[in-house]
């Protein structure tokens, strides 16, 4: 594996994350991940094919990095990448209706400079607050397997790392987020993962000694917010929460 070669095995993600010296050496890392085949299948057919509405555009197509500053005390960790969202955009979570959302709450919480984001070089600045993904590729039906879920988590446990210094609460967007938040506290922090592990619901809250605090939010999905199952009012709750939490105000 040359310097300028991507992962394509479990082994190559672990060696390449553990390289990886700052967050900029790791998002570059991620981006070059080829590790998962039914991923990597996925999110290039998806990139070819695209939806109608953004026939015109050329989409990214390939693992999506976390984004935000490198010294955030807020993380907001998610799913991973929508198909004609971040995997056509570069960023997560940015031009779909999961977004849309998310930004907007941001905003009105202080932690984002503007309410909206379409693509990079919108001009969107995030405050104390990073933004990164469980699976760092689009799945299919947005279900990882298990396999990719442990294939990619290497990447998110070396972002923990790396943010260490800063981070004092991570906000989970569902129950995938939440279960992923277990083997990254072992492998960041060094800390055994409770037991049992606590249960998933939304403003549940979770701490131990040296470790940042885990607050759980349901999933800013269409599934969720269409239906009134989260509300923006329960959103900026959330999010005044975890700036109390961070120690911003």
């Amino acid at each position: 594996m040359t310097s300028g070669s991507g992962a394509r095995t479990v082994r190559g993600v672990e060696s390449l994350a553990a390289r990886a010296g700052d967050l900029a050496a790791l998002d570059s890392a991620v981006t070059r991940c080829h590790a998962c085949p039914r991923l990597v299948a996925w999110r290039e057919e998806v990139a070819k094919v695209k939806r109608a509405a953004f026939a015109d555009q050329d989409y990214w197509g390939r693992p999506v990095p976390g984004f935000g500053p490198t010294d955030a005390a807020i993380g907001v960790l998610g799913l991973a990448p929508a198909a004609h969202g971040g995997n056509r955009t570069g960023r997560v979570f940015t031009g779909d209706r999961s977004g849309d959302v998310l930004f907007a709450a941001l905003h009105r919480a202080g932690l984002a400079n503007q309410p909206t984001s379409t693509g990079p070089g919108d001009g969107l600045v995030l405050h104390h607050t990073r933004i990164f993904a469980a699976v760092r590729c689009a799945p299919p039906a947005n279900k990882p397997t298990p396999a990719e879920r442990d294939t990619c988590a290497p990447w998110l446990h070396r972002e923990i790392a790396l943010l260490r210094p800063t981070l004092r609460v991570v906000v989970a967007l569902g129950a995938f987020a939440w279960s992923a938040w277990w083997p990254a506290l072992s492998a960041g922090y060094g800390l055994a993962p409770p037991v049992p592990r606590p249960r998933f619901a939304h403003g549940a809250l979770w701490f131990a000694g040296g470790a940042p605090r885990l607050l759980g939010c349901y999933h800013v999905s269409q599934q969720n917010t269409f239906t009134g199952r989260l509300t923006p009012a329960m959103l900026d709750h959330i999010l005044g929460r975890a700036k109390q939490l961070a120690g911003l105000r």
